[in-house]
């Protein structure tokens, strides 16, 4: 099969699948854009791109639209390069996320097309206000979101079939479009997040953890209030009061992944860590930004306790991969997490805003490593059984693309 993978940050979602149907002697190619700089075990293309600045009165509602339309028109015309050069995929596997799967049919009209569904847009009952505090609230705020689906949902409807990881992700699609979606994860390699009693992480101040410490464990790409980073540090003060020999780590860089940034500039680790860091000993919390992903898997290995929130929106690997390590995770109690974490059984689950709520049970945790025992036990277990990457996950992708190479 000739396989075509398109991320405008490939490998992404592919890390895995990719190298996989290499491996399997298939024709494997992936298509991002020319700025990303990541390297990959399969051959690369790279299309330019360069889009106008969007006028936001001009384009009203529909400026996301233009944005994503932009980028799909550059991959389009890179895409008939291709096909002018004699290459026609069998199967194109692309992510819905940035409009760059809308116009593939049109080029290769003869090809399959799979997209990555990752999370559908509603303007109301998921992420848009949630949190009153940081988005902004109003009739106005619904309609844009709203208007954010219309690439995805075109998306999904030109596509032969698509893909979500979680069912709750699936979920936030419409009836008619979460027909066509099969539910498959992106998988945890379980094998190398084994337990590891000889795992070692060094702090910037060069002091060095291992299994047993009692370390509070907080990750995402950047530290902002989608992932809940604000009443995790303001949590923070009580935690530390209470257990005087915990360390935490904070991983993560200092931009915006999801939302806006702060209204009066700088970022969001830097306003919320402000608003607490005089009730903090700060010798104590280790800001570590972005890591090799060898020495995360150091850190999930000798964290005790590790916090994961997040507004209704797409979970996060690192979660995933928390628990496969044997770690306990609390997490909030927001929809795609509770589809993982049973409270009480594989973690504990907290409400998002009770800051009160998860000081209490991240000391408890801290301070009670043997009576949470059982559920990093089943947490593990779990995460085997539904979400393994070799024995689970990787075989569902592989079938589903040879299934739509024959359909």
């Amino acid at each position: 099969m000739k396989l075509l993978f398109v991320h405008q940050n490939f490998p992404g979602q592919f890390l895995h699948l990719a190298p996989e149907m290499q491996r399997r002697g298939h024709d494997v190619r992936a298509l991002t854009d020319a700025a990303n700089g990541k390297t990959a075990e399969v051959p690369v293309l790279r299309y330019p791109h360069t889009s106008p600045p969007v006028d936001p009165k001009a384009t009203r509602l529909g400026r996301t639209f233009t944005q994503m339309g932009d980028r799909a028109v550059s991959v389009a015309r890179f895409a008939q390069r291709m096909r002018a050069q004699g290459y026609v995929p069998d199967v194109i596997y692309g992510h819905s996320g940035w409009g760059e799967t809308l116009f593939l049919k049109e080029v290769w009209p003869e090809a399959k097309l799979l997209v990555f569904a990752e999370f559908y847009y509603r303007g109301i009952g998921q992420d848009v206000a949630f949190d009153a505090e940081f988005q902004a609230q109003g009739f106005d705020q619904v309609m844009i979101a709203q208007s954010r689906a219309a690439y995805l949902a075109q998306a999904l409807i030109h596509a032969d079939a698509g893909v979500s990881p979680t069912e709750w992700q699936a979920s936030t699609h419409p009836a008619l479009l979460r027909q066509r979606l099969e539910e498959i994860f992106d998988g945890v390699d379980c094998d190398r997040l084994t337990p590891n009693p000889q795992a070692r992480f060094t702090l910037p101040n060069g002091r060095t953890l291992v299994p047993g410490d009692e370390v509070l464990t907080f990750v995402n790409r950047n530290l902002e209030p989608y992932r809940g980073y604000h009443i995790f540090l303001r949590a923070l003060p009580e935690v530390l009061a209470a257990r005087p020999n915990a360390q935490v780590v904070i991983v993560g860089e200092e931009g915006v992944s999801y939302g806006s940034a702060p209204p009066g500039g700088g970022s969001w680790k830097d306003v919320i860590l402000d608003e607490v860091k005089d009730r903090l000993d700060l010798g104590r919390v280790h800001f570590v930004g972005k890591l090799p992903y060898d020495r995360l898997v150091d850190l999930i290995h000798v964290a005790r306790v590790h916090a994961y929130l997040t507004y209704p929106f797409v979970l996060s690997w690192s979660m995933v991969e928390t628990m496969a390590a044997g770690t306990l995770v609390v997490g909030s109690n927001t929809a795609p997490v509770a589809e993982v974490i049973t409270d009480g059984v594989t973690g504990r689950l907290v409400d998002f805003f009770d800051v009160k709520g998860w000081s209490a049970a991240l000391c408890d945790a801290l301070a009670r490593p043997e009576a949470y025992q059982p559920m990093r036990d089943a947490a593990r277990r779990m995460v085997r059984e539904r979400y393994d990457l070799r024995s689970v996950c990787l075989p569902k992708q592989v079938d589903l693309l040879t299934r739509l190479s024959r359909s």
